[in-house]
Parts: structure tokens; C-alpha cells; sequence
């Protein structure tokens, strides 16, 4: 019964597993926060020694891996580690990787770093024999799925007060992405929030200061329109709609709607109506942002300087600055409901079936550690997941991180806590804004389809 009700689980899990592009490096469905989608490449790194091969390499999986603790005088243990920031960010990661290891002479952390859509085909079917990496970050989208498999460590004895996994230190939001039926099975291994990029350039050219961005709805809308020149194939802004971080739930949220609310779906009610009409008509007919985007298109739109605004996270600052774009961030613009924008997360997840667990968890809390989240803060522009730290001076270093979390407050994530996150978001929502930029259907009838097909999920 237990190995029926065991292979169910993987089959659906795997049945909900899409490519997840990054949301770190580039726009994506999943994964904040989490390396680009500009870099497909793998790799193995070998952080204690700085080396690192590309290629195809399988780590040694969790049941091959030998020790049990890691500390001071015991056998030296090897922990694998598997991620997907292959963007802007990557460095920084293979950095604190590097650090632990110097700094942990017993436990050697080998890290293999690949693209989110191959990382996920390949993760459920490892761990469900057994097998897999020790530690997995990955987006905070599919924690329910693997804390309910039983294939993930619950992490809850090691949330103690004055330690580094201190639920106070954390965020409330994303404090509850972390726990399943009231318990952890997950550590952050980032926070990201969205802000709004603008071209300077582009803002001047069109008679715009390009000190003073939008600030409310009706400033945006304005200069949307006044940034899109069809003729020049320039737009106002570039708005993902598939395998991207979510920009249209930020549009609902600023007027008061959602796509559910409540634990109901609210895609009927009036706010979330007039939303979707006022700004699918600023795409359709204003043609402020070509239709059908994905993430990665959107971002080559901005860089490429066609068009002029972008809502993104800290991921995409390191490659624009690369490119040499004379460009900053601000937050996004306040529409009738107040200020808002979308949080993110990648979450640190451990093996159950691992041989190290203590050592596993001991490189999790160093990851969690003031001093790592301050290093990842000044390299990447990421604002720190410690609340601890959101006054820190140290993350001046980076001019980007204290923008990102200066709007934490005014955060919140999409779908939280979902099991049913991926079914939602690529099946039905996503679709839905398809058909209304497409214009194949109204509003009005594409979002009470869809209102019901995710009352029918909810179920």
C-alpha cells in the first residue's frame, strides 16, 4: 500500500514538472530567484578548490555519500548540492560554497549547477529511489509537493530561537512558505522582490526626467504611452506572460484583486475585472508591450534597449550592468490599492534519504549565517531573507540591495503555499491572460472560465 500510494505521488509530481527559468539571471515561472536563463550550461563545481568542469557530470547521490557528522576529528564527509543559478548570481554562490568548504576542513560540499528544467526532470526521480543530491535549492513553489512525497528531512528541531534558523529572523511570509502542516522542511537559500527598471536613456529621449520614474498608476500609464513608438519598435515596457516571473498578479494586487483570495478564487470579482481590462487594453491597444512574451524575451527586449521599463528582480542588475545600460529602480508604481510588488524565493531543501543530514544542515545554517547573507546581499543586489539585517550598512556595498528591500514590506507571493501552484499558474492563469492579450476572448468570459477551472482544482 505504502509503495502504490508512494509511486502516485511521483507520478503526479513529475506530471506537474515544467521548465523552471530561473527566476535569478532572467524572468521565470519559478525560481526568484535562481540563476538566468541566459546560461544553459551545467556544471560541477568543486567550491573548496575554485575548479569546476562543464559537462554532464551526475553527482554522487545521497546514498553514496559516506559520514555521518562532519565535525571536527570524524570521517570527512561529501555532500552534494544542486541548484539552478546559472545567471549573474552564480559567482556568489560558488563563492559561499567555496567559503564552507574552507572553513569546514570535514565536509566537502561538491555543488552541480544546471539548468531548472533539467534540475527538475532529474530530482524527483533520484530521490524517489533513494537516491539524488543531500541538498536541493529550488523554487519555493513545489516545497508541498516534496514535503508531502516524504522524501525531504523535516527541518523543524533545527528553527530554534537565537540560532541562525530563528523563525523571527525571517520574514512572516516567508516564514510560512518554509513550514507544511506546521512544519520545516525548508531553509531560504534567497529572498528576492520585484522593483521597476527604466531605461534613463530612453526616458530622456522622450522628454521624461530621468530622475523621476512613475510613481502612481495614472504617472505610469502616461509615460507607458509616451515611451512606445511602433514606428521605432520601441515599447513602454516588456511584460512577460509565460516561463517568467509573474507580472500580471502585481497588476491585480495594485487594484485590489487576486487570482485567489481567501482560499477562493477571485478572478470574477469586480477589482480583478478592471485590472485585467485596463491593462490588457494598455497592451492590445496602446501597444505598450509586445504580446506573448516569455521571460528571457522580455529581458532581451530591455537590454536591447527596445523597450523602456521592466518589472524584475535583483537578479537581472550584475547583467545590465554588464551591458553597459544607463538604467536604475524604483519601485513598482502605486495603483488604488496601495503600494505592492511579487516576493520570491528559492528554498533549501535536504534528502532525507541522505547519510549526512547533520552535515547537510550544518552548511544550511551557514548559508543562513549573518555573514553569508551579507555576502550574497553585496554580490548579487538580493535583499538579505534576515530582517536582522535590513538596516545593516554593509549592504550599501551594493548600491542595488537596500532598493530591493526597502519594498519587502509591501511584498507578497504569488500562489503561497500551494500545492497546486504549477496546475494554477502555466494551466490556467497563465493561459487565461494569453487569451485576453490575443484578444480570443473578453475579460469577462476568460476569467470566469478560469475562475472555475481553479475552483475545480482547489477542490
Amino acid at each position: 500500500m505504502f509503495k502504490t500510494k508512494k509511486h502516485l505521488v511521483v507520478t503526479t509530481m513529475l506530471a506537474l514538472v515544467l521548465p523552471v527559468l530561473s527566476a535569478c539571471g532572467g524572468n521565470t515561472t519559478s525560481t526568484p530567484s535562481s540563476g538566468g536563463n541566459s546560461d544553459s550550461s551545467q556544471a560541477t563545481t568543486t567550491a573548496g578548490t575554485g575548479s569546476s568542469s562543464t559537462g554532464n557530470t551526475q553527482p554522487t547521490g545521497a546514498t553514496g555519500t559516506t559520514g555521518s557528522s562532519g565535525s571536527a576529528g570524524g570521517e570527512k564527509v561529501t555532500l552534494t548540492f544542486w541548484n539552478g543559478f546559472t545567471g549573474p548570481d552564480r559567482p556568489a554562490v560558488e563563492d559561499l560554497v567555496k567559503k564552507f568548504n574552507d572553513s569546514h576542513p570535514n565536509i566537502q560540499v561538491n555543488m552541480d549547477i544546471q539548468p531548472w528544467d533539467s534540475l527538475m526532470q532529474k530530482l524527483l526521480s533520484t530521490m524517489s529511489t533513494g537516491q539524488g543530491p543531500d541538498i536541493t535549492g529550488i523554487h519555493f513553489q513545489y516545497l508541498p509537493q516534496y514535503a508531502k512525497s516524504g522524501y525531504v528531512m523535516d527541518m523543524t528541531s533545527s528553527f530554534k530561537g537565537g540560532t541562525n534558523l530563528d523563525p523571527a529572523n525571517f520574514p512572516p511570509a516567508l516564514n510560512d512558505l518554509l513550514r507544511v502542516d506546521g512544519k520545516y522542511y525548508a531553509a531560504p537559500m534567497n529572498f528576492a522582490t520585484l522593483l521597476l527598471y527604466y531605461n534613463k536613456d530612453l526616458f530622456k529621449a522622450a522628454g521624461l526626467d530621468p530622475e523621476k520614474p512613475p510613481a502612481t498608476w495614472d504617472e505610469w500609464k502616461t509615460d507607458l504611452k509616451k515611451l512606445t513608438k511602433p514606428d521605432q519598435g520601441q515599447y513602454g515596457i516588456a511584460i512577460g506572460e509565460h516561463e517568467t516571473i509573474p507580472n500580471w498578479p502585481i497588476f491585480l494586487w495594485g487594484n485590489g484583486g487576486d487570482v485567489i483570495k481567501n482560499g477562493k478564487p477571485d478572478l470574477t470579482d469586480p477589482k480583478t475585472i478592471e485590472a485585467l481590462k485596463m491593462w490588457s487594453a494598455m497592451v492590445t491597444n496602446d501597444k505598450i508591450s509586445p504580446t506573448g512574451l516569455s521571460g528571457a524575451e522580455a529581458d532581451k527586449l530591455f537590454q536591447s534597449q527596445k523597450a523602456a521599463m521592466e518589472v524584475s528582480g535583483p537578479w537581472l542588475t550584475n547583467g545590465f550592468t554588464e551591458a553597459k545600460l544607463n538604467f536604475s529602480v524604483a519601485p513598482v508604481p502605486v495603483g488604488p490599492a496601495g503600494p505592492v510588488t511579487l516576493a520570491d524565493s528559492v528554498v533549501m531543501m535536504v534528502n532525507k534519504s541522505s547519510k549526512n543530514t547533520d552535515a547537510a544542515m550544518q552548511f544550511v545554517d551557514y548559508w543562513n549565517s549573518k555573514e553569508s547573507q551579507l555576502y550574497f546581499s553585496t554580490q548579487t543586489g538580493f535583499p538579505s531573507a534576515r530582517l536582522d539585517l535590513a538596516n545593516s550598512p554593509d549592504l550599501a556595498k551594493n548600491q542595488w540591495s537596500p532598493k530591493f528591500a526597502a519594498v519587502a514590506p509591501n511584498s507578497r507571493f504569488y500562489l503561497a503555499g500551494l500545492e497546486k501552484f504549477t496546475q494554477i499558474d502555466a494551466d490556467v492563469f497563465t493561459p487565461m491572460i494569453q487569451q485576453i492579450t490575443l484578444g480570443k476572448k473578453s475579460v469577462e468570459d476568460a476569467a470566469k472560465e478560469a475562475d472555475q477551472k481553479i475552483n475545480d482544482l482547489l477542490k
